[in-house]
């Protein structure tokens, strides 16, 4: 009697390991296939440990929010809700820390960072900041995103394509000047 209770008890643990995998998985294609899809620009940002593994650490030029209220909390989560501009890029359109039912525009969740009093603005933790690939190509996928400014590669145009749906956002790939990092080191890597 013992053993069917424990056997019981096994097969509980293992439906549910296999049950919240298989939800996160089927809830990020859900977002990629009935999301919005939106730019989102990157900018550089300080140098990485080139052995940290399979991923490169996107900034974004949409990391911050002016806004008078500096009663924010640090790790508070919040709504971001975003819009296209005239170039087709994400930009904020407000932030709150609750779902706001007269603003139509798509939201993503995010954490709140630090408040700067001197110039009212709250930097926003962006949760969709890592793009993971082959490890041999994510430290040089990664000095691609992060030249600096004054080079002549700096015209390159870096964007995440990022799929956003009800408070849910998934990084689907990154393009420099139109083309997936992936294709653009790959061909990098061959000129040399």
């Amino acid at each position: 009697m013992k053993t069917i209770h424990l056997f019981i008890i096994f097969l509980i643990v293992v439906v549910a390991q296999l049950f919240i995998p298989t939800q996160m998985i089927l809830n990020q294609e859900s977002v990629l296939k009935y999301g919005t899809i939106y730019k989102f620009k990157t900018q550089p940002m300080d140098p990485s440990d080139p052995f940290k593994g399979k991923y490169i650490n996107l900034n974004y030029e949409i990391d911050t929010f002016k806004t008078p209220d500096s009663s924010w909390q640090r790790n508070e989560t919040i709504y971001v809700y975003i819009e296209t501009d005239s170039l087709g890029y994400s930009k904020i359109d407000q932030i709150s820390r609750t779902i706001l039912d007269d603003n139509k525009n798509d939201y993503f969740l995010a954490k709140a960072g630090w408040y700067s009093k001197f110039d009212h603005k709250l930097n926003i933790k962006i949760p969709f900041n890592r793009f993971y690939m082959e490890e041999t190509k994510a430290y040089d996928a990664e000095v691609v995103t992060n030249r600096p400014q004054n080079t002549t590669d700096s015209l390159l145009t870096t964007y995440a394509l990022v799929y956003v749906k009800e408070g849910e956002a998934v990084l689907n790939d990154v393009l420099v000047d139109g083309m997936s990092i992936k294709d653009f080191v790959e061909r990098e890597s061959e000129k040399h």
